[in-house]
């Protein structure tokens, strides 16, 4: 059946009105499922078997988004090239509607492309009207984080690799001279040396796992030091986790110990923060095709199995771990602390 007499059925489970209501239709062809999801505002995003493979932004309604999208679909499966721009700029709720974070001032460390989750998560915080700061790596970095600054409106936007001595406090002394007060921080990095990450965590030696642990848990603990003098009125921790922290993920290795270490933090920190009113939440997203994960072998297959085995049949994506972590930055989860907050349609449930 050719994809343009396809019949596009519509998600019925999912809510239908006005404001921020996003609406999901999708078809089947051959062994592949195509999937639209369309938003009012004209934003939308084409899947592929869970994949993203083309968004719009520039829509005039949710009309224009899914005309626009149901074309690309198409042009896809004849095999043609997509022209369907994956605009950086696109969010996934829009800020004249939804200024539920009006006010609020926070730092996002981890972003490193439009792919990172560290950027869905920052999409989603300047959406509902945060202000933010964000980090870059290096100089390297630094070309592709500075246009998604641009889009989020950040006065604040300085280098930060974590194994540089005092570049940590420097950021935040410039937000403590620019803002005087800091609501909430996304720590979103981790690391791994190549023969640490590859070998079997019986092989790792002391170097790279001394620098496993640096990076991927005890800044988190660094971060959350200096927030704290910050957060006067309280405020919302954030570190991001995977699954492989409580279950042998095959080649997960070392980073599988270090995410197990970073939970345990996050659960004592809330402990000693949260009578100052500050929260702290380690999120756990299922498998997303990141820069960072490009450096897991057989990354795919995890993948594959992820949007088999998971409850929703749905990998997820930058913007459900967006949406949900800038939900918990509201005051309205003031009393949801110290766990683990799953993302991942349900897998971590299945055996």
């Amino acid at each position: 059946m050719p994809l343009q007499t396809a019949n596009w059925e519509p998600n019925k489970e999912m809510p239908v009105g006005k404001g921020a209501t996003v609406q999901q239709f999708f078809t089947i062809l051959g062994k592949d499922r195509f999937e639209i999801n369309v938003a009012p505002w004209g934003e939308g995003q084409l899947k592929v078997n869970g994949q993203e493979i083309a968004r719009t932004a520039e829509a005039k309604d949710r009309r224009h988004a899914f005309t626009t999208l149901k074309q690309a679909a198409e042009r896809y499966a004849r095999g043609e090239p997509l022209e369907t721009p994956k605009n950086g700029k696109a969010r996934l709720i829009p800020t004249v509607k939804a200024k539920l974070l009006e006010g609020k001032k926070g730092l996002v460390v981890g972003i490193a492309n439009e792919q990172s989750i560290a950027w869905g998560c920052a999409a989603a915080f300047r959406a509902f009207g945060a202000d933010l700061a964000v980090t870059y790596l290096n100089d390297k970095a630094k070309k592709h984080v500075d246009p998604l600054a641009r889009a989020l409106e950040s006065s604040i936007v300085m280098p930060l690799d974590v194994r540089v001595p005092g570049q940590m406090e420097a950021v935040f002394e410039r937000i403590t001279k620019e803002w005087g007060k800091l609501d909430f921080v996304v720590h979103s990095i981790a690391f791994a040396p190549q023969q640490a990450l590859h070998g079997r965590v019986v092989d790792v030696p002391l170097d790279g796992f001394l620098t496993t642990m640096h990076v991927s848990c005890w800044t988190f603990l660094q971060m959350a030091q200096l927030a704290e003098p910050l957060m006067k009125k309280g405020g919302t921790i954030f570190t991001m986790t995977y699954y492989g922290s409580r279950t042998v993920v095959k080649n997960y290795n070392i980073m599988g110990v270090a995410k197990a270490a970073l939970e345990s933090a996050v659960r004592y920190v809330s402990a000693e923060l949260g009578p100052k009113g500050i929260r702290v939440h380690a999120i756990s997203p299922g498998p997303l095709a990141t820069r960072a994960a490009s450096g897991i072998p057989e990354f795919d297959k995890l993948l594959e199995k992820a949007k088999a085995k998971a409850p929703a049949r749905s990998l997820v994506s930058i913007e459900d771990v967006g949406a949900a972590t800038a939900f918990l930055a509201h005051d309205v989860a003031r009393l949801i602390t110290g766990d683990t907050i799953y993302i991942d349609g349900g897998y971590h449930v299945v055996d």
